[in-house]
């Protein structure tokens, strides 16, 4: 009993209290020319403008968790608000506890995720801890969308496997859910389709004609689009759908080309310790990711790391579930 509980307790240190502390130290002691969130009294105009006026979920927290903590601030505990306001607005500190709350779902998600690759509790611990350091490290750039996004692109990886292994009709369906509501806060989603894709393609059956995973692939296609488009269809913009083109400037700084070299490296060092089964299901994820590849190339910025980080993130999963095929279990 007494060995159980410390488990329990161990799990729960290393899976929520301990990735906690790292992202408040990243919100509270990064600075860097991205942190102008701290000075913002409320949600900036910005995020209802352009793409961002699209993610309604993260744009819907802030208005009101900012509202729920400035209440509850200025009633039930003023003594503390000028310690709060040395270390940012209000808003900033709603936007910290809305992507910390979300930030430890992930992490208990991933838990289960690297669970289920049947790992040695001390390997799965360390690359747990791997993960959660390069979920934290792109904190360095704070949007309210981010922490969210990670969070439904973590569980519909996770339904994704425990569908691929037991073949409920409930986990898909939870997996379709979870890819619309997704794209209602960020359009990562769409990389769920690529890791459903990759894990359940087969080209050599594919040339054969059999199609057997294309209906349910059609249905998660069906999941975003509806979501993606009607969002396009009922909040009218006035601007472009997109914030700018940044092609050539993610191909001519040094800070972009920086950033490039740093999700490519991180990628390969997954890929590196993938066996062969894992490498080619890699590739093939890569391959049906190529769009939102495009898109960060396009209207996104190399060194805004963040953009990388789902990759980076399937590619630890990826190589988690081949190492059971290496590595003795215990």
């Amino acid at each position: 009993m007494l060995k159980k509980n410390d488990e329990k307790i161990n799990g729960f240190l290393f899976v929520a209290v301990l990735p906690f502390l790292l992202f408040a130290m990243a919100y509270y002691g990064f600075e860097s020319s991205y942190v102008r969130l701290k000075t913002m009294e409320k949600a900036p105009d910005f995020m209802f403008a352009s793409v961002y006026a699209y993610r309604v979920i993260p744009n819907y927290l802030s208005v009101h968790v900012t509202e729920i903590v400035t209440f509850i601030v200025n009633n039930y505990i003023p003594f503390l608000k000028n310690f709060l306001l040395k270390q940012g607005t209000l808003f900033y500190h709603s936007i910290f506890l809305i992507n910390s709350f979300f930030f430890i779902l992930s992490s208990a998600v991933l838990h289960a995720l690297l669970k289920l690759g049947a790992l040695p509790l001390t390997i799965r611990r360390m690359i747990h801890l791997l993960a959660i350091f390069f979920m934290v490290i792109i904190q360095y750039v704070p949007t309210n969308c981010d922490s969210i996004a990670i969070f439904f692109y973590l569980w519909g990886a996770l339904l994704t496997l425990k569908f691929l292994e037991h073949r409920k009709l409930t986990d898909f369906i939870l997996l379709c859910a979870v890819v619309f509501i997704s794209t209602l806060a960020r359009e990562t989603s769409c990389l769920n389709i690529s890791f459903f894709a990759a894990m359940c393609i087969d080209f050599e059956k594919l040339k054969n004609k059999d199609f057997t995973f294309i209906k349910e692939l059609i249905f998660l296609v069906i999941a975003f689009i509806v979501p993606y488009a009607g969002l396009r269809i009922t909040i009218h913009q006035d601007v472009s759908f997109v914030e700018g083109i940044y092609f050539l400037d993610n191909f001519s700084s040094p800070f972009n080309l920086s950033g490039l070299l740093f999700g490519i490296i991180s990628l390969y060092f997954s890929y590196l310790l993938c066996n062969d089964k894992g490498k080619m299901l890699l590739r093939k994820y890569l391959f049906f990711a190529i769009p939102y590849l495009i898109m960060i190339a396009m209207v996104g910025l190399f060194w805004e790391t963040r953009l990388f980080l789902p990759l980076i993130l399937t590619g630890i999963v990826v190589a988690s579930h081949q190492f059971k095929n290496i590595i003795p279990k215990q």
